[in-house]
Formats: structure tokens, sequence, C-alpha cells
């Protein structure tokens, strides 16, 4: 026989344990799981080295991006590449409708293209959201060039009124003035540069994309300023680079401070890549970067939808929250990714 306090005399305890557990959990009924969504996201363009939104961006980028956000939300992903083309954007909406997902998110440049898709979803009564540009009657997320041009006009502004008081002062406006986005960007720094540094020459200097006309359109309109300390405002982080060189080779580095726009891979990176923007070159003539947080787009939309799913009210416009990114900042905005 079983010793006193032996497991013998447990058995029957743990018996009518187990059997009260499993008539609680009959009564309960079994444990829902969470429910998932299908959620597509028609893309841009996937093209590679195709650049967007005047930035050192790519498409695939912007996919990745909602891979790695996906990974802490209950949804399936279905992808499409609008591949810049209306008629593509189109079909890709209608395979999304055939599949019967539940928020369609919708990033195409063609405005015809786009009310063409609301309406389809709607009679579908599919939810979408739309990105950078708008979609009849349905949630907008957007970057702001004007507005991301008004920080690098501010960080302009209050460097020279840090460093450079009373000195004579040239603002130059350099990129492709063409490109998508970027006007409205260029705006935004002259209005800024004119309210707070009214006695500042500002020239636009347009590459048309051709990052090899940066120094021969610069050697020519700094040449009749040559005691002007010179403000320049990139439109582009791959503008920014070429114009740190080019002022290297005018020998006017000392002359100069830089503000770019994008703030992509190639002006900052991990510890050990040593990008113009990093903690250890805070010497730097690049002040900064304005983000655009294309690479991190899927963090931002995912939630959105998921709140549009679950019945939350959705702002008709949300925006991109453009920052300055420095060398004090870059590695709070973007953790290097070899940190050890």
């Amino acid at each position: 026989m079983p010793a006193p306090g032996s497991s013998g005399r447990r058995r029957p305890r743990l018996a009518r344990a187990l059997a009260a557990a499993t008539v609680a959990l009959a009564l309960v009924g079994p444990v829902a799981a969470e429910q998932r969504y299908v959620i597509a996201f028609a893309n841009l363009t996937e093209e590679p080295g195709v650049t967007i939104e005047g930035t050192g961006f790519t498409g695939r980028e912007v996919r990745q991006s909602f891979v790695l956000a996906a990974r802490s939300y209950p949804v399936d992903l279905v992808f499409y590449d609008n591949a810049d083309n209306c008629k593509r954007a189109a079909a890709n909406a209608e395979d999304a409708i055939a599949r019967k997902v539940d928020v369609f998110i919708q990033y195409c440049h063609d405005a015809a293209a786009n009310a063409t898709v609301a309406a389809r979803l709607k009679s579908a009564g599919i939810r979408g959201l739309a990105v950078n540009e708008p979609m009849p009657d349905m949630p907008l997320y957007t970057i702001d060039n004007a507005a991301a041009g008004r920080v690098a006009g501010d960080a302009l502004a209050d460097f020279a009124t840090r460093s450079w008081a009373g000195q004579p002062l040239e603002a130059v406006i350099v990129g492709p003035m063409s490109a998508r986005g970027v006007p409205a960007r260029a705006k935004g720094v002259q209005e800024r540069l004119a309210q707070r540094l009214p006695s500042a020459r500002v020239t636009a200097l347009d590459t048309g994309g051709n990052v090899a006309q940066v120094s021969p359109l610069l050697g020519k309109a700094l040449a009749a300023r040559p005691g002007s300390k010179i403000l320049v405002a990139a439109l582009d982080d791959t503008t920014a680079l070429a114009t740190k060189s080019a002022l290297e080779t005018l020998g006017r580095l000392s002359d100069a401070a830089i503000v770019s726009q994008g703030l992509d891979r190639t002006i900052h990176g991990g510890m050990s890549d040593r990008k113009e923007i990093d903690p250890a070159n805070r010497g730097s003539i690049v002040l900064g970067s304005v983000a655009f947080y294309l690479d991190r787009l899927g963090y931002e939309l995912l939630p959105l939808a998921l709140r549009m799913l679950r019945g939350e009210p959705v702002p008709a416009r949300t925006v991109t929250p453009h920052r300055l990114v420095t060398a004090a900042n870059v590695f709070i905005e973007y953790p290097p990714y070899d940190m050890q």
C-alpha cells in the first residue's frame, strides 16, 4: 500500500480537479481565435532602382516595411505592383475585390485611376485607404512636402542666426525641381527663409535629376558672392552629398551649411557605416536631413487599416510627421541595425 502522504492519496483529488476544469471549459466554450484580416497593398512601383516621391527610397523598401510591420498584427497581406500604370492599378483592384480582401490600400499617382478604384471598392463594400494621392471619400495617408520644406528652412535659419549673425548670406535651393512633390518642398524652404532671413538672396538651381549638374550650377551661382556664407537646401540626399563634394572642390566648405530632405540610407546608417549623418561626425556641414519615413510606411498604414476594420474613427487625412534628423538624434530615430 502507498505510504501516508504519497501520490496514491493525491490521485483522486487530481482526477476531481481535472474533471471540474473540463466541466468549466465546457460551460465557457472554446477560446475564440483572434480574428485575422486580409489587407491588400497595391504599391506605386516595385521596379528595381526606381526611387519615389523625389527621395532616395524605392517601392521595394515600402513593400518590405509592410512585411515587417505585419508581424505584429493579425493580418495576412496580398501585394500588388501598380507599376506606375493606371490600367494596372484598376486590374489590381479588380483582383483584390475578387479575393474579397478586407481593406485595399492604394498607392497610385493617377487621380483618374484612383477615382475608378474607389468607385469599384465602394460598390463591392470593401474599405479603401489611399497613399500620397487621394481616393474620393476614403482616408488618405500622405507626406507633406511643403511642411518638410519649412522644417529645412527653419533649420538653416536657426544655424545662420546662431553662427553667422550679421554676415552676408547666400541661400541656394538645389535639386530635381520637376520631380514629384519637389516644387512644394522648394516653396516651403523659400517661404521660411524669406520670413526668417529676409536679407538672404535665394537662388534655385534645377539639376533636372542629374547630380553631375550640381557642381557646375553651384560654381556659377557662388562665383559672384565670394565673401558670403552659404546656406544650401538640398531637395534630396543624393543632391546633398553631391553638394558637399562640390563645395569641397570649390574651397567653400568652411563657408557652408547644408540641410537635406529624405533621410535615406545613402546619408545615414549603422554604427560602422560612417555616413554623413552619424554621431561620430558632428562636425559635418550637413546639419541634418528631414525624415520622410517611407521605409516605415507599413508601420503607419496597417494600424490605420485595423482601426477602420474595428469601426474606430480614422482621420480623413493623416500626415507624415516630418522631423529634422541630425547627428545628435539619428540613432534615436533610426537605431543602428549593427548595434550589439
